[in-house]
This record gives C-alpha cells, structure tokens and sequence, in this order.
C-alpha cells in the first residue's frame, strides 16, 4: 500500500491511457486519513495535509499518473427563476442545513429525506440528476 500525504499535481498532463483512476465518494473528500483502490488494483492509504480535489494526480509510477476522481450522486435541482424565488429557496434550504451547490440559475441539494418533504409541501419543480456535486463550504455561526 502506498501511503499519500498530499497531491503532486493538480492535474495530469498526461494522456488519458497513461492515467489510473481512484474513484472516491465526495464525503471522502473531506477526510483527512481514508484508504483506496485504483481500478488497476493499486492500494493507497491517506493520512493528508489538505484535503484533495477531483482530479489530482496523487501518485506517479511506471509511466502513469494515479488520478483521484469524485463519484457523481443524485441530487436535487432547482430552476431559480427570480431572485424572489432564489431568497425563498436558499432562506427554506438554508434552515435544513443541508450542503448545497448555488450556481446562476439553479441550486442542487443532497439528496435527503427532509428535503424530499420539503419539496412535496411547497410543490416547487425540481429534477434529480446524477453529477459531481460541490456544495459550498460549511460555514459556522458567529
């Protein structure tokens, strides 16, 4: 098993044949000591310094760069037609605490029972894609 403290680069240069992907769930994106399986069958463990991001080489041998890959999730997406509606759907998504991705046009929420319910009751569209989710960074109250 090869141990990993942190990224050698933040992408490979090289060409895709000559890359070995670790795919990882995002939540282990945010551990610090974790262990994987590339899908060549390579062993890694990590005890990191920072946290890795999608798509890092994390290891270099024989010719071949690792690469560390977030798994795309089912989330929720909703259209925000109006900033009306974009402060009525991030103040109600905010109050569940729940990670959410904010971009011009849309926010997508973790897929969670709660929130399930609190589309069904105030009826807003929504579809439920599989993508690579970035929710933005937790941030503690004053």
């Amino acid at each position: 098993m090869h141990l990993i403290q942190n990224a050698l680069a933040p992408v490979s240069d090289l060409p895709a044949d000559n890359q070995v992907i670790l795919s990882a769930e995002r939540r282990q994106f945010l551990k610090r000591r974790w262990r994987g399986i590339a899908e060549d069958g390579t062993e890694f463990g990590f005890d990191l310094d920072a946290r890795l991001i999608d798509g890092c080489v994390i290891f270099h041998q024989d010719g071949k760069d690792y690469i560390v890959r977030q798994l795309t999730e089912k989330v929720y997406e909703i259209a925000l037609d109006s900033p009306d509606q974009a402060a009525l759907v991030a103040w109600k998504v905010g109050n569940l605490h729940l990670p959410a991705q904010i971009q011009q046009g849309w926010i997508r929420i973790l897929h969670d029972e709660a929130m399930t319910q609190l589309l069904q009751r105030e009826g807003w569209d929504f579809t439920e894609p599989e993508v690579l989710f970035t929710p933005m960074k937790a941030m503690a109250h004053a």
